[in-house]
């Protein structure tokens, strides 16, 4: 990994060379393609007549603006620019972007003294819009909501990711309903991206060493708003053949690869930053992959304070946050021994004067197992001063996969929080559902704290919002029959097929959704349970209901293709193209219009293994409605008043017998709640119970599931915490850093000769009053605490009482220890504990000492 940063004096800019071959002499145009190279235009419905302006057929097409200003005729650039209504639009979006990037926003209003001035989000994909395809699923939609919400917020963040050559892949479905994988070539030039360039022009590129081999990476930028995206990419022509394709793919190969992708994220990502002089106070790591930065980020700050490795890491894991996504074991990245060995021994060596085996234990559950594997999310806990799941269940799952690294730590203790995922919901939101809000809530409703929402929505009429549901499905429908129409002639169906395609679903059908990732636990095919039962819903006369489908497998999961497959057939075998539809190449733009449309968002996982889930949350600023399993997000969100919940909210694995269960409760709740509420209606033709729970899912889910409300929970719960707890460590060249690994150091060597020597309780009024002597082997009483604990009662908290150390005993080797506690327990519920209490650490999280009384 040793090797100095190419040309990192001085700050990185962009400048009019990346305009590349458009005619920026054309009064306007550079002003059209800074509008085009910012992607705040991805969730402003305003802009996008601009670029249909520009070439209707090519922005329906791509979704792309820098596509279309790039193709558009010169002739075609100046007709518009000449035109005045084109120019007072152009230039009333121009105004609207600086005043969204200019004026104070949440953050400046709400911590204007903060010495939070950046956060460095690394994630390795970000789902921004369908014109940059470098995302894959949940976690990319997951990173680029929030840098969406951060813009929206004016939070001081900024992404590091990778800009991958092909991305994920496109999907192809054949006549047989076998998905084909398809990997199209990202053309840098077409993507919305920028060349981070020095104030000379030349071009920022940073290089690392992969296994004793120098590799060379080239720098991107992305606008989003006011916040901006660094992209790293290995595709450098000076690069070997070998290396030039790292960053093909998002996840592709094996091991090999993904630890060179996670080293170009994480060490490449840190020397970005560094090299353009941006210091973050906190680095939040969206899931393991981004990891080794830990160990880069300690590396800098050893160079530059002249400390050991471990005073480095203690200091700068003060700003370090790990988000977990994973809700098994098996998600987490590990990489052998050997593999680590060929691209960390001469790092450990060189630049963090480690032995190998103790960089080694940093990823180990057990540091001594020499044969254990180097697992990435180990490394993130061992170097964050915080770590959370993305939803209160998930917490709990969390708590269960790490506590072997806090043994003798109550489960409730392992030091793992929450912070709910959101989705930023004007990216999600239909043209209809943008113009109700609007009217409701006003134009900067997703930009404040959304106290005013709930209420706001309230005062919409029932014939407002059914109007609003049926506009958005009709609209639905129409993408659903170009959309389906266009799939059948490429996989060459029959004329009759392809003429059909246009003529599917009917615009006032109640109409279900399915789109996910096509993996077993998300159990896709649970409503083919009985297929006969399922058709007679679909099919019945007087009562309608009809389903559109969507997913990929991942290009090697033969298990999640036969689920696609068997959809297919099953609406080939039963002719039910007028009542279910597989749409193929589930992309961002695909996942917009379904959630934007459908009535009933459905979502099937086998609980806990939903870490959270986002879908769902899509179709709450639309009017959609959910009916899901008690898994994720929904096992917090779930009230009879705004849903439909299957499931009895217990884990019951992989058993085939509660699949069924849950089967014959989805058929239940489709035939005797969600299709009589759907076609229920009153003498003016308006479903009143439907509209309610539309109501109520609108106006108490939307801000409380919206990535506004994640992005302020995050600043407020870790940004800012964090950033105050770095400075303090990093000041006078880490110098508190020294103290805390020195009084570890000494913990640890005294801690198990420690013991309890006496307890004495004593009745008093309403409670107890404890006496406890322990003899503390020469530990400074300043360095820990004494608590009773007592486990909590029908699943409340557990009660920690800290008691007080008075001094020293007559013996003069004990010390004596006094608490009091008011309660009705029995005091065998009370048991003491001593615990590490030091210069404001995070316990159990940076010490995991405990020692019970026996």
């Amino acid at each position: 990994m040793a090797g100095k940063e190419k040309n990192s004096s001085g700050q990185p800019l962009v400048n009019n060379q990346v305009y590349g071959f458009i005619p920026t002499d054309i009064d306007g145009v550079d002003t059209l393609a800074e509008l085009a190279l910012d992607l705040r235009w991805s969730w402003n419905h305003a802009v996008d007549e601009i670029w249909y302006q520009l070439d209707p057929e090519l922005w329906m097409e791509t979704h792309n603006p820098w596509v279309v200003l790039q193709n558009v005729s010169r002739d075609q650039l100046i007709k518009q620019m000449a035109d005045k209504v084109f120019r007072e639009r152009l230039d009333e979006m121009m105004t609207q972007k600086e005043k969204s990037s200019t004026d104070p926003a949440w953050f400046q209003r709400s911590h204007p003294s903060s010495p939070l001035t950046c956060i460095a989000y690394f994630s390795m994909e970000f789902m921004l819009s369908e014109a940059l395809p470098i995302y894959v699923g949940g976690l990319g939609n997951v990173a680029g909501d929030q840098l969406k919400s951060a813009s929206d917020l004016g939070i001081p963040v900024i992404g590091v990711g990778l800009l991958y050559q092909q991305g994920y892949f496109r999907q192809l479905i054949d006549q047989f309903g076998t998905q084909q994988a398809l990997f199209p070539y990202n053309d840098p030039g077409q993507l919305p991206i920028s060349p981070l360039r020095l104030p000379n022009g030349e071009w920022l590129r940073i290089n690392i060493s992969l296994s004793g081999h120098t590799v060379w990476l080239r720098t991107w930028q992305v606008q989003v708003g006011r916040v901006k995206l660094y992209l790293l990419d290995s595709n450098d022509p000076v690069n070997m053949p070998l290396h030039r394709g790292i960053t093909s793919a998002a996840y592709g190969g094996g091991a090999d690869l993904r630890i060179q992708q996670e080293i170009i994220l994480g060490i490449g990502g840190w020397r970005l930053l560094r090299a353009m002089n941006i210091a973050p106070e906190v680095c939040h790591m969206n899931e393991g992959h981004s990891a080794f930065l830990v160990l880069e980020r300690a590396a800098n700050f050893m160079r530059e304070n002249g400390v050991t490795f471990q005073e480095a890491l203690t200091v700068t894991r003060a700003g370090n946050l790990f988000t977990t996504h994973t809700a098994v074991a098996a998600g987490f990245d590990n990489f052998s021994p050997s593999l680590m060995w060929q691209f960390f021994a001469n790092y450990a060596k060189e630049e963090l004067h480690l032995d190998f085996n103790d960089l080694l234990a940093l990823g180990r559950e057990d540091p001594h197992n020499l044969s254990q594997f180097f697992n990435m999310a180990f490394l993130a806990i061992h170097g964050s001063s915080a770590v959370n799941g993305v939803s209160r269940l998930h917490r709990e799952v969390s708590r269960k996969l790490f506590r072997n690294l806090f043994k003798r730590w109550p489960n409730s203790e392992v030091p793992i929080g929450h912070v709910t995922n959101g989705v930023h919901m004007p990216s999600w939101d239909s043209v209809f559902a943008d113009k109700i809000w609007t009217h409701s809530c006003g134009k900067e409703r997703w930009r404040g704290r959304l106290e005013s929402v709930e209420r706001d929505i309230y005062c919409l009429s029932d014939v407002a919002l059914w109007q609003f549901r049926n506009d958005s499905r009709h609209h639905m429908i129409n993408f659903i029959r170009e959309r389906f129409q266009g799939q059948t002639e490429d996989a060459g169906h029959s004329p009759e097929i392809v003429e059909m395609a246009k003529h599917i679903f009917n615009k006032e059908t109640l109409t279900l959704g399915f789109a996910r990732r096509f993996v077993p636990y998300k159990r896709p095919n649970l409503l083919l349970h009985n297929p006969e039962r399922f058709i007679r819903i679909l099919t019945n006369p007087q009562r309608p209901v009809q389903l559109v489908l969507a997913g990929k497998s991942p290009p090697y999961d033969e298990s999640g293709k036969a689920l696609i497959r068997q959809w297919v057939q099953f609406i080939q075998q039963h002719n039910l193209y007028k009542h279910v539809v597989f749409l193929s190449d589930y992309d961002m733009l695909l996942t917009e219009h379904l959630v934007q449309g459908v009535d009933v968002w459905i979502n099937t996982p086998r609980r806990p293994w939903e870490a959270c889930g986002t879908s769902g949350m899509k179709v709450l600023v639309n009017g959609g409605i959910n009916l899901s399993e008690l898994d994720g997000w929904w096992a917090e969100a779930y009230t009879p008043e705004v849903g439909w919940a299957m499931g009895d909210g217990h884990e019951h694995g992989e058993d085939p017998y509660w699949d069924a269960i849950d089967a014959n409760e989805l058929y239940e709740l489709l035939e005797q709640k969600v299709v009589p509420e759907f076609y229920g209606r009153n003498k003016e033709g308006i479903p009143e119970n439907w509209v309610a729970k539309m109501r109520n899912s609108m106006s108490t889910l939307t801000p409380k599931f919206s990535a506004n409300r994640a992005v302020r929970e995050y600043t407020e719960k870790y940004y800012l915490p964090a950033a105050n707890k770095y400075k303090k460590r990093s000041s006078k060249k880490g110098m508190l850093g020294k103290k805390i690994v020195e009084t570890k150091l000494n913990l640890q060597n005294k801690w198990w000769k420690m013991r309890f020597v006496q307890a004495q309780i004593e009745n008093i009024a309403g409670g107890y009053q404890f006496k406890i002597m322990v003899w503390l082997n020469h530990i400074s009483p300043d360095t820990i605490s004494v608590e009773l604990f007592a486990e909590g009662l029908n699943g409340g908290a557990n009660e920690i009482i800290k008691m007080e150390i008075i001094g020293l005993a007559k013996n003069g080797l004990d010390h004596e220890c006094h608490g009091c506690i008011g309660t009705s327990r029995p005091a065998g519920h009370y048991t003491a504990r001593i615990v590490p209490c030091y210069e404001n650490i995070s316990v159990p999280l940076e010490n995991n000492l405990i020692l019970w009384q026996r």
